[in-house]
């Protein structure tokens, strides 16, 4: 079946945009023979502009499957999700590719440089993003509506758009600062024309990030009450939560905020959110159907957002034979690149037989092992996201592409993020209730209260965020904040490219700026190491 969706990605978009290569091009207008005036002449160009805000988390660009909004990089590849997964998840015990693409190995062998052109792509896709916001709200001040007789209903349509066009500039500002730390740091403010945008420091783009989702907040629809994929003030509340509870990464020892990351949690609990009574139907094709736990989602669906990023690529790249496309809702039998490490799958113990339902792996073979990283036969397969719906039916479109939408924030981290936030010292905080919150989504993976648990610590908190979130591109940022990612306190195979194991520089818990940018800018300083 074909999704309803409140967003129109597959519009023809009248804002006209430009190819990114470096950043010297932040700070510039997205231009072409359709000037702003043209593109922003009445509200339908308006809507069009904000499907394109949003579009940008789902498609590659604006001509759909091989088009591409980003210079430099195989168009297949430069979609936000497909570069954002590989960053958070290749680097980590959850995922590992058998491919040997430019930039793939690098990363579980922890070895990259300032070229890889993952790193470069998921860089220029952020930036290009807060370029269309940046757009957005220079051309929809109240001086530009009123000049162009846009008044009453339209124009407060318009200003509900603006603040979510700074939220979304504000979720990727949290990208680049928590991934690259350190970027170039432009706003609608900002005077087109200026070809070499400053640096901002991550401490200073942390408290930017702060005050403008502060300013937001009492402006944004109210939880659950905008239109299904839009940002509403629970995501504006559920990406404090997150920020805070790692600001102690971003800010430095001594500066953790775990009382407002806890407060903030709490708001999204009491918000009228509850879990999906399935854990598996958050991954299926209808998960944008009676899904009261997301809060919001990338929209994807076969028809309308085809392209090789997103969770068409999670689904596909983590198919391969002799797995059956078909139970995946892949005919195709997918593209046999990504299966994890022992680690994950011994988080739930007896993987093959626990009764926690979020233990969602291909088990015909039950070896976790990888003794050669280049074998997809080897090791375990995640069979966590299907393109089925929960009748197993496929859905209406090109059979190669995902209809599943993908959770950017969904309650169970809230719960998660209260209950580390308590156990971290939050001022307020309750351990009870932190307690229970634990064993809701206990009791939802097993189905009664057999998997309950009495107390709990960190190392049960890291832990149980591995088996609720895997390859939902939390585990790098997630690993860091514990202390784990770069060290020899955790190892997993083939961590530093070898079978054991090994810790590597600490400086690796940032990515480095594009080697590309540095050249083109000459005002932005590397970041230690590369």
């Amino acid at each position: 079946m074909n999704k309803k969706r409140t967003i129109k990605y597959g519009l023809p978009v009248m804002l006209a945009l430009v190819c990114f290569a470096c950043t010297k091009d932040l700070d510039r207008k997205p231009t072409n023979s359709l000037i702003a005036d043209v593109a922003y002449k009445d509200m339908e160009g308006y809507q069009k502009a904000v499907a394109k805000m949003y579009g940008s988390f789902g498609l590659t660009g604006n001509a759909g499957n091989g088009s591409s909004d980003l210079a430099g990089i195989d168009p297949g590849a430069s979609d936000f999700l497909r570069l954002y997964w590989n960053v958070q998840e290749l680097t980590t015990d959850e995922a590992i590719c058998v491919w040997a693409d430019p930039g793939v190995p690098d990363f579980h062998e922890m070895d990259w440089s300032s070229n890889n052109i993952i790193l470069m792509g998921l860089y220029n896709r952020c930036i290009f993003q807060i370029t269309i916001c940046n757009e957005f709200l220079r051309e929809s001040t109240e001086e530009k509506l009123a000049a162009r007789g846009i008044t009453a209903g339209d124009a407060e349509k318009i200003r509900n758009y603006r603040v979510e066009a700074r939220f979304l500039r504000a979720f990727q500002y949290w990208v680049l600062m928590d991934v690259y730390g350190n970027p170039p740091f432009v706003t609608e403010e900002t005077p087109v024309g200026k070809n070499i945008p400053p640096q901002i420091k991550r401490v200073d783009l942390f408290r930017y990030v702060e005050q403008e989702l502060n300013a937001i907040e009492p402006l944004m629809a109210k939880a659950r009450q905008n239109e299904y994929g839009r940002a509403d003030e629970a995501a504006v509340w559920a990406l404090k939560a997150r920020m805070f509870l790692n600001a102690g990464v971003y800010l430095g020892a001594g500066n953790e905020r775990y009382t407002d990351a806890m407060l903030n949690a709490r708001k999204v609990i009491d918000a009228g959110y509850s879990l999906m009574p399935a854990y598996q139907h958050l991954f299926l094709t209808d998960n944008d159907r009676n899904n009261p736990e997301v809060i919001m989602p990338i929209n994807y669906d076969a028809v309308s957002t085809e392209n090789a990023g997103g969770t068409s690529f999670i689904i596909n790249a983590g198919l391969g034979s002799p797995m059956n496309g078909r139970a995946m809702g892949m005919p195709g039998n997918g593209w046999g690149g990504n299966r994890v490490t022992k680690n994950l799958p011994l988080l739930f113990g007896d993987y093959v037989n626990t009764a926690d339902s979020r233990s969602i792996f291909y088990t015909e073979n039950t070896n976790p092992e990888i003794d050669n990283p280049r074998d997809f036969a080897q090791g375990i397969k995640v069979m966590k996201f299907k393109n089925i719906d929960q009748q197993g039916q496929m859905p209406v479109g090109n059979p190669n592409f995902s209809s599943v939408d993908f959770p950017l924030f969904r309650l169970a981290e809230m719960y998660l993020i209260y209950a580390e936030a308590v156990k971290r010292g939050a001022t307020g905080g309750d351990e009870a209730l932190a307690l229970t919150y634990l064993n809701r989504l206990r009791e939802r993976a097993y189905g009664n209260s057999a998997g309950n648990i009495a107390s709990f610590n960190l190392a049960y908190i890291i832990d149980e965020r591995g088996r609720e979130f895997y390859w939902e591109a939390f585990r790098r940022t997630d690993l860091i904040r514990f202390g784990l990612f770069t060290t020899n306190t955790y190892l997993w195979p083939w961590k530093g490219g070898v079978k054991e194991g090994r810790g590597v520089e600490a400086y690796r818990n940032l990515f480095p700026l594009p080697a590309s940018d540095i050249v083109a800018n000459p005002g932005l300083v590397q970041n230690e190491g590369y």
